[in-house]
């Protein structure tokens, strides 16, 4: 029985640990195949019902009574999240905001906590919210910005990191997974590159948070940010996380004072004093509805187990990879994503010049991936709701429209939303 081989795919669906996650969430029963987790995680029933409960019982009778019980879920959702999903211990990650205002408040603060340097380090393939963010900071203070190249297909190049520090880098600010190739970078090796240089490290985390294994206190990180619309499945638009080395807490303050993070919250003063600890990088009322999707995904991610979740993303990414090399190379298909499992994230990225029409075509076909700039189709099977026989089924699809061409007369020029 070969790769190519349906009943090999059902095979190894039948032999999956995982399998009955699947049903646990609303679009079970969906015809469609869903590769688009990487951009927007499916809906978890837990879900559903949890926040009926905040929205009928908590808001609806409770009412402003209900801020004894929701005060604290930042904090208590943070900690769900850094304990199953990120390899950090309690106190350092708290749910907040979005990645865009988290990545502010961190970036802004870990430049004030190395005075006299005056260089932020990026790299051109990072995600756009974070070079835009870092832009304007440094216009705003008159900083630097140095923008290292990286491949985007193989990711970050560790020696032309090492090139561009130096006594003047105050802040390098990377993504661990790059969101167009899914590459994969060595967080501890660039996190102590950076620490020997004597600047911070910044990670974004939005395409590895419930998607490979994160050891952020065993890496020695120092702030990190991320979404939890994705891999995490708590919605389009909820809260973001992010996390603080212990060490580094009262001694950075980040610029945006609002009331949550303040010492004696309900005693209105005049002045702020942020509290101790993690909170202090709260900032204004929290979304619960949001956090409490935060918490159920979590708490689903954390039952089914990373590690477990991981080996079946590598599994299914991989057996995508083999098709497409099969399938779809006769047709002008290249990865554009690492070959290495160990170098690669969650999704997989094919290009193609015509990639976008195909992408179209992928849709109407009932086939939900997305496209990125330039000409790259992304699919981004989530090993807790993707089968097998979804790639297997996906790739025979695309094998199809890229055989009859069916894509040709759509339209040439992208959508907004791709």
């Amino acid at each position: 029985m070969t790769p190519s081989n349906r009943a090999y795919a059902e095979k190894l669906d039948e032999s999956d640990p995982l399998a009955g996650y699947r049903d646990r969430f609303a679009s079970a029963v969906s015809r469609t195949i869903y590769l688009d987790g990487n951009s927007l995680g499916q809906l978890p029933l837990a879900t559903r019902e949890a926040i009926a409960e905040v929205v009928d019982d908590q808001w609806g009778r409770g009412l402003v009574r209900s801020w004894d019980r929701w005060v604290g879920l930042p904090g208590e959702v943070g900690d769900l999240v850094g304990g199953t999903l990120l390899g950090a211990a309690p106190g350092q990650v708290l749910v907040s905001d979005s990645t865009t205002v988290n990545l502010y408040k961190l970036a802004s603060a870990a430049l004030d906590a190395r005075p006299g340097r005056t260089v932020i380090v990026t790299d051109d393939d990072n995600f756009p919210t974070d070079r835009y963010v870092l832009q304007g900071i440094a216009a705003q203070r008159g900083c630097e910005l140095r923008t290292i190249n990286t491949d985007i297909d193989s990711g970050l190049s560790e020696r032309t990191l090492a090139d561009a520090l130096g006594p003047d880098v105050a802040l390098v600010s990377l993504s661990h997974v790059a969101y167009r190739s899914g590459a994969l970078a060595d967080m501890a090796a660039v996190t102590g590159m950076v620490h020997a240089a004597g600047a911070l490290m910044l990670w974004d985390l939005c395409h590895s948070i419930g998607a490979v294994p994160v050891e952020l206190d065993a890496a020695g990180a120092d702030l990190a940010v991320g979404c939890t619309y994705k891999y995490v499945n708590a919605g389009p638009g909820a809260p973001a996380c992010l996390y603080v080395r212990r060490d580094l807490q009262e001694s950075l303050r980040q610029p945006i004072w609002g009331w949550f993070g303040q010492a004696d919250q309900f005693g209105m003063g005049p002045r702020y004093q942020p509290v101790a600890g993690i909170d202090r990088f709260a900032t204004g009322t929290p979304q619960i509805i949001g956090t409490v999707a935060v918490r159920e995904g979590a708490r689903l991610l954390g039952e089914a187990g990373i590690e477990r979740l991981r080996a079946k993303s590598t599994a299914l990414t991989s057996y995508l990879i083999d098709l497409a090399d099969e399938w779809l190379t006769p047709y002008g298909f290249r990865l554009a994503s690492p070959r290495a499992a160990s170098h690669r994230g969650g999704h997989v990225t094919l290009h193609h010049d015509d990639a976008w029409r195909i992408s179209q075509a992928l849709t109407a076909a009932g086939v939900i991936g997305d496209y990125r700039t330039p000409d790259r189709i992304r699919l981004g099977p989530a090993a807790i709701t993707t089968r097998f026989t979804d790639v297997f089924d996906a790739m025979d699809r695309l094998r199809q429209i890229a055989a009859e061409r069916s894509y040709a007369e759509l339209p040439a020029k992208p959508a907004r939303v791709t």
